[in-house]
């Protein structure tokens, strides 16, 4: 396409539609309404959302559930701070959201004046790149790197734009950033992979995010079933791998399934497709030490910088884990005629889903009147589809959902993962309802973290007509730090009971939404099937239980120690 004349807002509006841009959220501002005035005719539909945190968690599961590049846009100053924690979320998603963030004036810049606020150092650690526009003759060149650095890198992007350089007059030329093609790997690290696993006693393949986000599920289950591999999730990953498979195992990590921590520890070869191998994600659980250190492993991912940060590794290899996987099967099918399943190895793996299962079902198995969380998690996943999307928050009860969820395909389980910010749940439901309107999505939050975002959001999806269904376990308590309370601090609650909260169903219906109370486990299903049916916004407030006997494990053993009290008027508070 030949240069033409235009404006600067223009030329980024221009180039966002060029990247296949449909939706942009945000709040409206007088910083960027030069551009927001030309989205309608641009084909970009702009949602104003109730917080601008809720608009970039929007973009991030927008970007979770379609593999390209979002965008959402903020006022300079408060509204671009407001991005800040959202964006850390997609940086650690590896989700590739375009934070546009107009500021002050060019030449206001330093003076001080309204809502003046230097916005590149906030994002520095959080983002992949971060570009000030310099000339607003460059307008639609940086727009551009953005959104290919994004897809390069995996990774939340910042442009920053001064507010008077969305006016003026440029020459520009629009086209889309290339796509991004990264290969198999190396033919000598293909063929080292696949002497390792010809030479293993019991390889177990753990399924990262990179599987789900590189839509590689088949590849990956080819792969596993060539190898009569036993697979494990990684940690808030459970759709990286189909949930019916024999040799599905569940996710390691809190709260995560045994079976699968049982047997990733007998591993003498760990193949880590898509994982960083996190630090949080690989943690003890249920006083299970599972990581098998004396396994050998080999991590596939994109980013090469992830080798070796978290984890030993005897075989790093840079490559697309879908072409990988693909390719890794014809070498080792080329190398060995006979790949017949190995019947004593899926025994092996059926007797620990068998232990593990029934273990989970006593534990889910009461029928108190007054919900247990456990039973309400078991009757609330039974009523899903396959078909439908998961946003799940931070907290106790979401944590405990770890347990519990499993999927039938990739791009299905949409976590807040290791940044752990509440609030996150609802505005990234949002974004993955509007990316896949055809299945029904969920946000699944405490009281605690519904109260954060997910009450004012409501408003959002009830004036953008969004059908997604909040699911708010209400045990009016903040349950992660109420357990850490209860094994460090003798039951010293301060802060974390929640002694009386709105009838959220209730509030729902005042703001335009479907609501539903319910608080007897028999009911949770018909419910959770009616407000699919509905395809209307929905919150379903579920009364459940509360308190020591019903909370999961601590939720950071690892960095808590009973309290040491020295001065006198604090001694009493020491725990033998």
């Amino acid at each position: 396409m030949a240069k033409q004349r235009m404006s600067p807002s223009e030329a980024l509006v221009e180039t966002m539609a060029a990247e296949g841009v449909k939706n942009v959220f945000g709040i409206v501002g007088s910083a960027f309404m030069d551009a927001l005035d030309l989205f309608p005719d641009a084909g970009i539909r702009f949602i104003p959302v109730a917080h601008e945190q809720a608009a970039a968690h929007a973009a991030d599961g927008l970007a979770r559930v379609t593999g390209k590049p979002q965008a959402c846009i903020a006022q300079n100053g408060p509204g671009g701070a407001n991005f800040v924690s959202a964006i850390t979320a997609a940086y650690w998603a590896h989700s590739p959201v375009v934070a546009i963030t107009p500021e002050t004036g060019s030449l206001g810049i330093g003076t001080g004046g309204f809502q003046e606020l230097d916005q590149l150092p906030m994002f520095h650690e959080q983002t992949v790149y971060q570009v000030r526009v310099n000339r607003p003759e460059r307008m639609a060149e940086l727009t551009r790197r953005a959104f290919y650095r994004a897809k390069l890198e995996n990774g939340p992007t910042q442009l920053n734009i001064p507010r008077d350089y969305f006016y003026g007059l440029c020459e520009d030329e629009i086209y889309a950033s290339p796509e991004v093609a990264l290969g198999c790997g190396p033919k000598s690290h293909l063929e080292a992979a696949a002497r390792m696993i010809q030479e293993a006693k019991f390889p177990v393949i753990l399924s990262g995010g990179g599987v789900s986000q590189g839509d590689a599920l088949p590849e990956v289950v080819a792969l596993a079933e060539c190898l009569t591999a036993p697979v494990c999730n990684s940690y808030l990953h459970n759709d990286t791998f189909p949930g019916g498979h024999p040799l599905h195992l569940g996710p390691i990590g809190y709260c995560g399934s045994k079976a699968a921590m049982r047997t990733i520890a007998k591993a003498d070869l760990v193949i880590a497709l898509g994982s960083r191998l996190g630090p949080f994600g690989t943690l003890p659980q249920y006083d299970i030490t599972y990581w098998p250190e004396k396994a050998k492993v080999i991590q596939v991912d994109s980013n090469p910088k992830v080798f070796g940060v978290c984890k030993r590794v005897d075989l790093p290899i840079a490559a697309d884990v879908k072409e990988f996987a693909a390719e890794l099967l014809a070498v080792l099918k080329a190398g060995k005629a006979d790949w017949s399943p190995n019947a004593a190895r899926l025994a092996e793996i059926a007797k620990e889903k068998k232990v593990w299962d029934d273990e989970l079902a006593q534990w889910s198995s009461s029928t108190e009147k007054h919900m247990h969380p456990r039973r309400f998690l078991r009757e609330l996943f039974a009523a899903l589809p396959g078909n439908a999307i998961v946003a799940t928050d931070i907290g106790n009860n979401s944590s405990m959902c770890n347990s519990y969820l499993t999927f039938a395909g990739g791009r299905q389980h949409i976590s807040a993962l290791s940044w752990g910010n509440c609030g996150f749940a609802y505005g990234a439901a949002m974004g993955a309802k509007i990316g896949r309107p055809d299945a029904p999505v969920i946000a699944f939050q405490g009281d605690g973290a519904y109260g954060i975002s997910g009450i004012a959001e409501v408003m959002t999806a009830v004036r953008e007509n969004i059908p997604v269904i909040a699911v708010v376990a209400c045990n009016y308590e903040w349950g992660a730090e109420k357990k850490n309370q209860i094994d460090y601090y003798n039951d010293r609650f301060v802060g974390s009971n929640l002694p009386t909260n709105p009838d959220y169903a209730a509030l729902a219906e005042a703001m335009g939404a479907k609501g539903y109370r319910v608080e007897d486990y028999r009911e949770v299903q018909a419910v959770v099937k009616d407000a699919i049916a509905s395809n209307r916004p929905c919150v379903i407030n579920a009364i459940i239980q509360g308190g020591a006997k019903v909370l999961a494990e601590p939720f950071r053993r690892d960095a808590l120690k009973k309290p040491l009290r020295l001065l006198p008027k604090y001694q009493h508070l020491n725990v033998a």
